[in-house]
């Protein structure tokens, strides 16, 4: 049987990540909702009391936390604002391929850029024709020397315009509210190395 008692510190980054949605999140959401505004300032105080990016490994300079601590997080984001929530441990998600299948240099290089400064990645699921649907998948991406050239058509990136780096392709036509993703974006013959795990 597995026993879900939280341990003290998890119960202590419950109160830190309660606390912190309380007081920075809460208060504006409706209005980054209402205006459709990008939440900047919440990112960077997230970022910078630790609150994002606990997936990451201790060697790519994360706390490396487990995955219930993470959830224990994510749950009250949540809380706070689903939206703005989704946009700040979006993170994990994106770089799950990356930490699976990604080479100890694209590890480094992009794992450990997320733990530098609040930067944000995307993974790019969502298809037009396929919604999220793997098998039905149409975006391909071909080998060509050191790079990829990716050909297809995503939709619903969570935190398109703003992300640093991506599982997939991305090139939003518009920045996306706080609850919303972006449309759908395309891309077409373009080269990528950020894809490139071995």
């Amino acid at each position: 049987m597995v026993d879900l008692t939280l341990t003290d510190e998890q119960k202590d980054l419950r109160e830190m990540a309660h606390n912190f949605a309380e007081k920075e999140i809460r208060p504006v959401a409706w209005d980054y909702d209402r205006d459709s505004t990008w939440p900047q300032d919440i990112i960077e105080k997230a970022w910078e009391v630790g609150l994002m990016n606990t997936h990451i490994p201790e060697e790519y300079g994360g706390p490396g936390l487990d995955y219930l601590s993470g959830c224990i997080i994510e749950e009250e984001m949540g809380w706070g604002c689903s939206g703005i929530g989704t946009s700040l441990m979006c993170n994990g998600l994106a770089t799950s391929p990356i930490a699976i299948g990604g080479s100890e240099e694209v590890k480094k290089k992009y794992l450990g850029m997320l733990t530098e400064e609040p930067k944000l990645a995307s993974f790019c699921l969502t298809e037009p024709d396929a919604g999220s649907d793997v098998s039905g998948m149409r975006t391909t991406a071909v080998k060509m020397g050191d790079e990829y050239v990716i050909n297809g058509s995503k939709c619903f990136i969570t935190n398109g315009r703003r992300t640093s780096s991506a599982s997939g392709p991305r090139t939003p036509r518009r920045s996306p509210s706080t609850t919303s993703a972006s449309p759908p974006a395309t891309c077409s013959a373009r080269r990528t190395t950020a894809s490139s795990s071995r």
